[in-house]
């Protein structure tokens, strides 16, 4: 059995369709299809039905999928068995939107340099789809906001940046901040999200409660409306935020209890500890 085949399966069932898992892996639909019914012939059974556009697992495919991805995992680390070094082979590493334009790119030359036999592959979400994904056992780490929460003893954190709260506007004002958070239109960090509970914290704290004109978990959008004149908002100072400084008015709270903290969080008990060690000390250069 082509162990590409079982990684072609599983990427299908991540993604949901087998046009994205195509996407993913740099082929054709046709091309990820056929590896489909390959395994189904040899396995003697469905493991996909598909409806319209999207592809779900039959019963049979999802007791499979743990010994698959098993199977799947243990053939990546087969080339850095012969490397006494520990790093060569694929790094999954999930990272929030900000450290992926962040950080993320000296990151990921510095790591080029360190271990060029090591393949680093990027895996995009949100704090808590991440969090749930190391959990699942489906990254190697990531690259989040804080828990608001004690992590299990299985994980590991390692503190990387402080991003203080800010106020965002498109211009400075007369006003303070406390008067344009009351008369502003206020595009809201979005406070279920792990970085968003900060900011809905100073708000509550100053017996603020400004109408979101919309909430979102992306600051980047945010930093755009906002240079569009289309409101204010609080956001933490990320990695990046420099970008967004000719266009908007950036101006410091002085309230650390505020801001929100990046860290890498990794599993204790690891097949890929020089490799995470690489990633650390890259992430360290530019914390």
């Amino acid at each position: 059995m082509d162990t590409r085949y079982l990684k072609s399966l599983i990427t299908v069932v991540e993604c949901g369709s087998i046009a994205h898992a195509a996407r993913v892996e740099g082929l054709t639909a046709a091309a990820i299809s056929q590896r489909i019914l390959a395994l189904e012939r040899q396995l003697g059974f469905e493991l996909l039905s598909r409806v319209g556009h999207t592809a779900k697992p039959s019963e049979a495919c999802i007791a499979l999928l743990p010994r698959a991805k098993s199977i799947v995992r243990e053939v990546a680390l087969l080339a850095g068995d012969v490397d006494v070094e520990g790093l060569t082979g694929v790094l999954k590493i999930g990272a929030i939107s900000t450290v992926l334009t962040g950080l993320l790119p000296d990151v990921l030359r510095t790591m080029t340099r360190l271990a060029p036999a090591l393949k680093p592959v990027i895996v995009p979400g949100t704090s808590r789809s991440l969090y749930q994904a190391l959990l699942a056992g489906e990254l190697d780490a990531a690259i989040l906001v804080a828990p608001p929460f004690e992590l299990p003893k299985a994980l590991h954190r390692h503190a990387l940046r402080k991003e203080p709260l800010v106020f965002l506007s498109q211009e400075k004002s007369a006003d303070n901040v406390m008067t344009q958070l009351k008369t502003r239109p206020y595009i809201r960090y979005d406070p279920d999200s792990w970085g968003g509970r900060h900011a809905q914290r100073y708000l509550a704290d100053n017996g603020l409660q400004p109408t979101a004109l919309v909430d979102l978990d992306a600051l980047e959008t945010i930093a755009m409306l906002v240079s569009e004149g289309l409101g204010v908002s609080l956001v933490p100072y990320w990695s990046g935020i420099e970008r967004w400084a000719k266009q908007c008015a950036v101006e410091q709270l002085g309230a650390d209890r505020y801001g929100r903290d990046i860290v890498l969080i990794s599993p204790v008990q690891t097949d890929r500890p020089r490799m995470l060690s690489a990633l650390t000390q890259a992430l360290d250069k530019f914390r």
